[in-house]
């Protein structure tokens, strides 16, 4: 019984350990890294996202995070 109250004692002192973070898109965090704005748009195939720019276009996320990957290289 005591072994027990003293395990009990240590687990409610004990740090709790924080969730997971949850990994993000790459695509999302870079379309809102250069200003954009993200939309999800539903579709006969699922959903695919959109990232309306500071200068007006609209750009399908994943391209546009291909096309900056590309131009770091």
């Amino acid at each position: 019984m005591k072994s027990l109250l003293a395990v009990a004692a240590l687990l409610t002192v004990a740090p709790a350990i924080p969730p997971a973070r949850a990994l993000g898109n790459p695509a999302s965090a870079h379309c809102t890294s250069v200003g954009g704005r993200l939309e999800i748009r539903k579709g006969p195939q699922g959903e695919a996202g959109y990232c309306h720019l500071p200068d007006g276009r609209v750009v399908e996320e994943w391209q546009l995070f291909r096309e900056a990957s590309q131009a770091r290289r």
